[in-house]
């Protein structure tokens, strides 16, 4: 502890020079923490919608992915409400909902549309994804036998239809046979995804309805979620045994745009770290440089009075080490106020690339992170003092004492 003191005092005694370098210090660590927390804060939301839409894992016919199609449901599952109860029977599966993917065109009479459908089961979904409906409510599982089945339409697609809720309207698509069937809906309400493409021609029907279109009782896919995320992997394994004859896929296999913006955050806040990891490394180093060579003659007489090299370079480590520690606290609690601050301040973020809906700018707080990061730059002071004090101690004492 007396060593450590000793070193504290020794920073001090050239204060401007050393408050710039912990200055340079604090800044690095605040812009790693926040930089990295940014990026946590995308994966993590990104993670969260792609496990929304698609579930954790999907299990499929096992040429769904590989195959092609020559008509609608040719590699549907037939026996999916078996799965579907033998995959509800895991401790870790909270649901499992059927969809059914299915495209045609949809018309009012006057215009005519091509359309991309999903096919769902209400009540699961309501418990599983939120999608915002701008205008009338969700679809509903329970309808009189006389009413036309539901629709729920994007806003571009809806606008482009001139349609509002209900309005009716007709779903052409083709059959598993291969023939042209129609069926009237009528519009239950109008959602948003925020990505143009999709409002343009989306829309969500109901598993019976889709059905009834595609003349099979057919679903394209099932769709478990799990109670952890963590846990895809195990139960993956365990489907994987329990159904040899499907295709199985993880959530991450399916979320092409959280892979790729994975990838594209961790090169570039990877080299942005680089790069203030190096600035703070020569910060350091000349601070160091300049103090070994100011007592080059307080190391030749240290070194006169029988003082191991060791000794003295454990000196210079420890100032480094001081002005590590200093530095990477006051980065954290700016980076710590600016987490609380954006928290609290609502500051949004502009669409990003195909998308037409903002985001909340947000850092996420790790701990991990936070460690790692104090760990990396006090290990950077060290082995810089270490480079720059060691030509200073191996100087003989004679010179060392001449030294001017």
């Amino acid at each position: 502890m007396k060593w450590l003191l000793f070193a504290f005092k020794n920073v001090l005694r050239n204060r401007r020079r050393s408050l710039i370098t912990i200055i340079i210090t604090a800044i690095g660590s605040s812009a790693i923490l926040i930089g990295g927390g940014f990026a946590l804060f995308t994966y993590e939301g990104l993670k969260e919608g792609a496990t929304q839409g698609s579930g954790h894992l999907v299990i499929a016919h096992k040429e769904y992915y590989s195959g092609v199609e020559e008509n609608a449901m040719q590699y549907g599952l037939s026996d999916w409400q078996d799965l579907k109860q033998r995959m509800e029977q895991d401790e870790h599966v909270k649901r499992v909902l059927p969809r059914i993917q299915l495209s045609g065109l949809v018309s009012n009479g006057d215009r005519t549309n091509i359309f991309i459908a999903q096919a769902v089961d209400p009540e699961g979904e309501a418990k599983t994804r939120e999608i915002v409906v701008d205008k009338g409510e969700w679809l509903s599982s329970k309808q009189a036998e006389n009413e036309d089945a539901q629709v729920l339409l994007g806003k571009d697609l809806a606008r482009n239809m001139k349609a509002d809720i209900g309005t009716s309207l007709t779903l052409l698509s083709t059959t598993a046979d291969g023939a042209l069937n129609g069926i009237d809906v009528t519009v239950h309400g109008i959602f948003s995804t925020g990505v143009p493409d999709m409002d343009e021609r989306m829309l969500f029907i109901t598993i019976p309805t889709a059905q009834a279109l595609m003349d099979s009782q057919k679903v394209s896919t099932l769709h478990a979620y799990l109670d952890n995320t963590d846990g895809t992997d195990i139960v993956a394994e365990k489907f994987h045994l329990q159904f040899p004859d499907n295709a199985l896929k993880k959530w991450e296999e399916l979320a092409f745009y959280y892979v790729g913006v994975v990838n594209l955050y961790n090169r570039l806040f990877g080299v942005l770290g680089l790069i203030i990891i190096i600035i703070v490394f020569f910060s350091v180093s000349n601070t160091m440089s300049m103090v070994v060579r100011e007592r080059t003659r307080e190391i030749g007489t240290l070194a006169a009075m029988g003082t191991l090299p060791r000794e003295i370079l454990r000196n210079f480590v420890l100032e480094a080490l001081v002005i590590g520690i200093v530095g990477s606290v006051i980065g954290m609690a700016v980076a710590g106020g600016l987490i609380v601050f954006l928290e609290n301040a609502g500051i949004m973020m502009p669409p990003p690339p195909g998308r037409n809906v903002g985001y909340p700018l947000l850092v996420y707080f790790s701990g991990q992170l936070f460690l790692m990061t104090t760990i990396i730059l006090i290990m950077v002071c060290v082995i810089s003092a270490l480079l720059a004090a060691r030509k200073g101690i191996r100087q003989p004492i004679v010179e060392a004492l001449a030294h001017v």
